[in-house]
Formats: C-alpha cells, structure tokens, sequence
C-alpha cells in the first residue's frame, strides 16, 4: 500500500506527460499492487453480497488519464487509484462499492449514486424514497449506518414539482444524487490485510443503502452513446 501512495505522490508533484512516461515501470508496479487489493476485497465483500465475485479487478478500475477539455486544470492525470465494484462492474448503476486511493489523506470508500446528470435515475430514486419513505429512514437511522455515514449529494433548494413538501423524506427528495464517503487516512492504509477487512466492514453496513438505491433503479438502463 505504501508503494500505491508514494507512487501516486509523486506523480502529484511531476502531473505531467514526460514524468508519466518516463516513471511507467512505477505505475505498473503500483496499480498492480491495487488490482491484488481490489481482488482481496472482491473476496470479502462476496462473504455478504457474491453478485460480485465474477469480477475482475482489472475492469473495475478507471484510468489516471484526466479529460481537461472542459476544466481549468489541465493537469493531464488524476493522482488517484479508484475502482467501482458492484455486479454489472464500473458502471455508476447498479450502485456498489467504491474506493479511491490518493495520497494526503484524501482516500475515501464510497457507495450509493454519484451521478446527477442522470435525470432518468434522479427521478426513480425520487419517486422509490417518495414511496418508501420509512424504510428510506430506517436504513440511515441504523445504528452501524449512522455512525460511519452521512447521505449527500448536490440538490435542490426546494422540493421539486410533483412532491410533497410536507414529506417526512422532503430534505432528500431534494437530492439530486445520493452518495456516501468514509474518509482514509494514510496512517490508515499501512497494514493491507487490516485495512481490507476494515473496509469490508464498512461496505457491509453500507448495503442495505445500496440495495435500497438499486430497488429504485432496477428498471433504469444507462445510455448509450
């Protein structure tokens, strides 16, 4: 794991093509590091949920490689070792389990719906938690969920036309996305085996949100390009 930061840190410092290219044996070396870690964590996580097990962890992670053509950085990679694993994969629905690996304590382990620019999806899960308000609560009131996360995600000021305002659930009707993170401290990803079974523990309190969300966008298909 330490190799995994120190490689990622330094590419931090030197965010450029030349340094990329010319440190390309370090980056093999490093993501092959995260690809054991993800296939050790596919392994834990299938104790609770085996609609993962078929994966491989080479097509669940994301690339370094940055898209700038519509951001002010132009810093040409991300400083970051992600990956997405849930059973259709890296895709953002189903929702699974996420973790990204980025130095300066900025790791994190995440769940539930990142994207907002699904408006299909924003929808159904509005209109599921519009329904099922009460077991909405009771997922995030649980004791265990509680106590590591907290539902965010951008949204709106006001409930949306169609909704309750008067709600139980109006706050998260407001959502546009619903997401969790539980942040990682470096010091904290020094033993590989102990932090495994730490995060393991984690996504498993973290499922019934997950499932919740997936209930809601069973019928969802993500578009094509």
């Amino acid at each position: 794991m330490n190799n995994i930061i120190e490689y990622l840190s330094d590419l931090e410092k030197n965010n450029n093509r030349e340094w990329y290219h010319a440190n390309k044996d370090r980056y093999q070396k490093a993501n092959a590091d995260f690809e054991r870690f993800i296939e050790k964590l596919i392994l834990l996580i299938g104790e609770y949920d085996d609609s993962v097990l078929h994966n491989a962890p080479k097509d669940l992670t994301f690339k370094l490689v940055r898209d700038t053509r519509f951001s002010n950085d132009k810093s040409p990679y991300n400083p970051a070792f992600r990956a997405h694993i849930s059973s259709k994969g890296k895709l953002p629905v189903p929702v699974g389990y996420y973790i990204s690996f980025a130095p300066g304590n900025r790791s994190f382990l995440g769940g539930g719906l990142f994207a907002p620019i699904f408006k299909e999806a924003t929808a159904m899960v509005r209109d599921y938690i519009s329904a099922h308000g009460e077991e909405f609560e009771k997922i995030i009131k649980d004791k265990h969920f509680s106590e590591y996360f907290t539902v965010r995600g951008e949204a709106l000021k006001n409930v949306p036309k169609g909704y309750n305002a008067d709600h139980p659930q109006a706050e998260y009707l407001k959502n546009k996305s619903w997401f969790l993170e539980y942040p990682i401290a470096d010091a904290s990803l020094d033993n590989i085996d102990a932090f495994a079974g730490q995060a393991a523990t984690l996504f498993r309190y973290m499922k019934p949100f997950n499932d919740y969300l997936n209930k809601a966008l069973i019928d969802f298909t993500m578009p094509t390009r």
